[in-house]
C-alpha cells in the first residue's frame, strides 16, 4: 500500500529534527572516528548531535508553546525559524556550525512572506540551494572534499530532480529529498579523492557524512522509509593515487570500523598539508578552537570577519539579524575574543585547547591519557560558580539563563572528565529528566554513574564540600546525597509578569522570593525581600548560610544579610560567593 506523501509542514519539520537527531546519535561514534579534517579531535559526531538537538527542542518549544495556548499548530515559517535559531545557538565546533548555517539558508526560504509555492516541491529545492550557498558564503576560506561540497552536491541534484524522468510528472518532497540525499551520498564517497587527508587516512569527510545522515532523515520523514546510508556509489573503486576515483561509503565504513582506526588516523593527522590545514604540518594547526555568540551589526561582523582571519584558520560566521555564532581556531584565544569584544557583545564563550586531548581521541599521535578514578559533573548557572567548582575539581556545564543544556552537553562533559566513576550535579529540579537520561548514555559508554538529584548550586556546594574521591564509590554518593538533602535553597528574582503564586499575586517587577521552588514572599525590595527569606529558613534551624549574589546585585545586599546572621543567629557561618549571570539576582543555602 502506498503511503500518502507528508506534506512541507511543521509537523515535517518536527519529525525531521527528530530522526536526524536519532541519526546522529546512532552514527554519533563512527563520525568523530572518522573525523581528521580540520582537525583530528574526534568530536565532530557529537558536535553535529549537539547542534541538532538544540534545533529539534527548540522546534518542540514551539509545538509546546502553541499546545499550551490551545490554538492551531505552528505554521512551517514558526518551525523552520525556530530549528534554524536552535541550530545557530546551540552550534558546536565547526560541522556544527556549518549546519547550523544549512538550516538557516533553508529557513530564508521556506519562511519567506508571501511565498505559498515554497511549501511544495519546488520551495524544497530553493531551500536545499539557498542553504548550500550560505554555508559556502560563511566560511572564509571553502575547501573541496568537506561538507560544503556534499551540500553543494546534495541541492545540485535536487535541482536536476526538477521532473521524473520515466513519467515527466513533477517531482514530490520526496523525490526531491531522495535526490538530494543520493547526491550527498555519491559526493561523500568522492571526498577522499579530494582532501588529500582524508586520502591517507582512508576516511571519508566526516562533516559530509553526518550532512548524508540528517539529508536520509528528511527522506524518512516524507516517504516514511529510511535509507541504507552506509551503500554507497562506487563499490571497491577507490584506490590510492587516483584523486578522480571515489571510495565507497561502504568501504569507509569498512575502514571505520577496524580495530587500528584511531592509530591509522592520528598517524595520517600528522602529515596534513599547509594547503589542506591552512598552518604548518609540523604543528599541527592552531592550538585553540573558540566558538561564541554575538549580538553585532553587519558592518561590525564583516570587519570581524576580517581580524579573525588574519589571527587564525577554520573561520565561519553563521547568523544574522543581529545574532551570530562565530567560530575559528587560533593561537592566541583572548585576541580572538577580544575582536568579539570590539565587534559587540560575546557570550556562550567556549575555549578549547586542541593539545589537552580527550576521551575520543588524541592529539598528533598522543598516547591517551589514563583515565582518573572518579570525578564530578555539575552543571552550574553562572561563571562565578563554574570557577568556584572547578576549583573544587568538578567538571562545568554553563547553564545561562533561560538556555539549560541538553542532555548531550552533559554526556560531552562526563567524557570530557575522563572518570572510570563520575558524580552528577544537575542543580536544577527542570533538569532532571535531561541529567537521568545523560546519565543513561555515559553508562552504556561504560562509566559508573550516579547522579545526585540536585535542584539547586547551593545543594551542588553542599555535596561537593563533603566529596572525597579516595572513598568507595558507593559511600561517597551517600555521604554526597545526604549533605545536599540537609540543604534547603532558595533564591530571591524579579518576576517578569502578572502570576499567580503560592504567596498571592505578583506584578511585573515584582521582587519574588522562592523556597524550595514555591514563592514564599512578595516584596518591593530586594535586601528586605532577602532578609525576610532568610529569616524563615533559620527559623528552623542552621549552620552554614551560602549566598551567591549575581552580577547585578550589590555587595550591600550580602553585607546586610551577613549582619543580620551574625546579630540574630549565634553560630551560623556565612560564606559569600560571586555567581556571575546566573539568572537569579541571589541564591541562599541554609545547611
Amino acid at each position: 500500500m502506498a503511503q500518502v506523501p507528508q506534506p512541507l509542514d511543521a509537523l515535517a519539520v518536527r519529525t525531521w529534527c527528530g530522526l536526524a537527531l536519532k541519526a546522529l546519535g546512532q552514527a554519533r561514534e563512527e563520525i568523530d572516528a572518522i573525523n581528521v579534517y580540520p582537525v583530528a579531535d574526534g568530536d565532530t559526531g557529537t558536535n553535529l548531535y549537539l547542534t541538532v538537538e538544540s534545533a529539534a527542542a527548540a522546534v518542540e518549544a514551539v509545538f509546546a508553546g502553541y499546545e499550551a495556548g490551545g490554538t492551531q499548530r505552528p505554521t512551517l515559517a514558526d518551525a523552520v525559524r525556530a530549528m534554524a535559531h536552535g541550530a545557530l545557538i546551540g552550534a558546536r565546533g565547526n560541522s556544527g556550525t556549518i549546519l547550523a548555517q544549512l538550516l538557516r539558508g533553508m529557513a530564508q526560504v521556506l519562511a519567506a512572506d508571501g511565498s505559498p509555492a515554497h511549501t511544495d516541491a519546488q520551495g524544497l529545492r530553493l531551500a536545499l540551494r539557498r542553504a548550500a550557498d550560505s554555508a559556502r558564503e560563511a566560511v572564509a576560506h571553502p575547501v573541496e572534499g568537506t561538507v560544503l561540497t556534499v551540500a553543494s552536491a546534495a541541492a545540485d541534484a535536487a535541482t536536476d530532480a526538477a521532473t521524473d524522468a520515466a513519467t515527466g510528472a513533477e517531482e514530490n518532497c520526496a523525490g526531491v529529498a531522495r535526490a538530494a540525499y543520493e547526491g550527498a551520498r555519491t559526493a561523500l564517497a568522492a571526498t577522499p579523492g579530494q582532501l588529500a587527508v582524508l586520502e591517507r587516512a582512508g576516511v571519508v569527510d566526516a562533516g559530509g557524512r553526518g550532512l548524508v545522515a540528517v539529508l536520509a532523515a528528511l527522506v524518512e520523514t516524507f516517504t516514511g522509509e529510511s535509507p541504507r546510508v552506509a551503500e554507497g556509489p562506487g563499490r571497491g573503486t577507490h584506490t590510492r593515487g587516483d584523486a578522480h576515483s571515489g571510495m565507497s561509503v561502504d568501504d569507509a565504513h569498512a575502514r571505520v570500523h577496524g580495530d587500528d582506526i584511531y592509530a591509522r588516523v592520528l598517524d595520517d593527522s600528522r602529515h596534513v598539508s599547509e594547503e589542506c590545514a591552512g598552518a604548518p604540518a609540523d604543528e599541527g594547526g592552531p592550538a585553540y578552537e573558540v566558538i561564541y555568540l554575538l549580538e553585532a551589526d553587519d558592518t561590525a561582523v564583516a570587519r570581524l570577519r576580517h581580524r579573525l582571519d588574519a589571527l587564525g584558520d577554520s573561520l565561519v560566521v553563521v547568523g544574522g539579524d543581529g545574532l551570530w555564532n562565530v567560530h575559528v581556531h587560533v593561537d592566541d584565544a583572548g585576541a580572538a575574543v577580544e575582536a568579539g569584544v570590539e565587534a559587540g557583545r560575546p557570550y556562550r564563550i567556549r575555549i578549547t585547547h586542541f593539545a589537552a586531548g580527550d576521551v575520543h581521541t588524541t592529539r598528533a599521535g598522543r598516547p591517551p591519557r589514563e583515565p582518573v578514578q572518579r570525578a564530578v559533573v555539575a552543571v552550574v548557572p553562572g561563571e562565578g560558580l563554574a570557577g568556584l567548582y572547578q576549583e573544587a575539581g568538578a567538571t562545568t556545564v554553563l547553564a545561562r539563563p533561560g538556555e539549560p543544556p541538553a542532555s548531550g552537553e552533559l554526556v560531552q562533559a562526563v567524557r570530557r572528565a575522563h572518570a572510570r566513576e563520575v558524580v552528577l550535579l544537575p542543580n536544577d529540579a527542570d533538569l532532571r529528566h535531561t541529567a537521568a537520561a545523560a546519565a543513561e548514555q555515559a553508562r552504556t559508554e561504560g562509566v559508573r554513574v550516579a547522579l545526585i538529584p540536585t535542584r539547586s548550586a547551593v545543594q551542588g556546594i553542599a555535596a561537593l564540600a563533603v566529596h572525597e574521591p579516595e572513598r568507595r564509590f558507593d559511600e561517597d554518593v551517600v555521604a554526597m546525597t545526604s549533605a545536599a538533602g540537609a540543604t534547603r535553597y532558595a533564591e530571591v528574582t524579579v518576576a517578569e509578569r502578572q502570576s499567580w503564586t503560592m504567596a498571592g499575586i505578583c506584578q511585573a517587577g515584582d521582587v519574588l522570593g522562592l523556597i524550595d521552588g514555591d514563592v514564599a514572599v512578595i516584596g518591593s525590595d530586594v535586601t528586605v525581600t532577602a532578609e525576610t527569606v532568610l529569616d524563615r529558613m533559620l527559623a528552623a534551624g542552621g549552620e552554614m548560610v551560602t549566598l551567591v549574589l549575581g552580577d547585578e546585585t550589590p555587595e550591600s545586599v550580602a553585607t546586610r544579610l551577613e549582619s543580620r546572621v551574625r546579630e540574630t543567629y549565634l553560630a551560623v557561618d556565612t560564606v559569600v560567593y560571586r555567581g556571575g549571570r546566573q539568572g537569579p539576582l541571589l541564591l541562599i543555602g541554609v545547611e
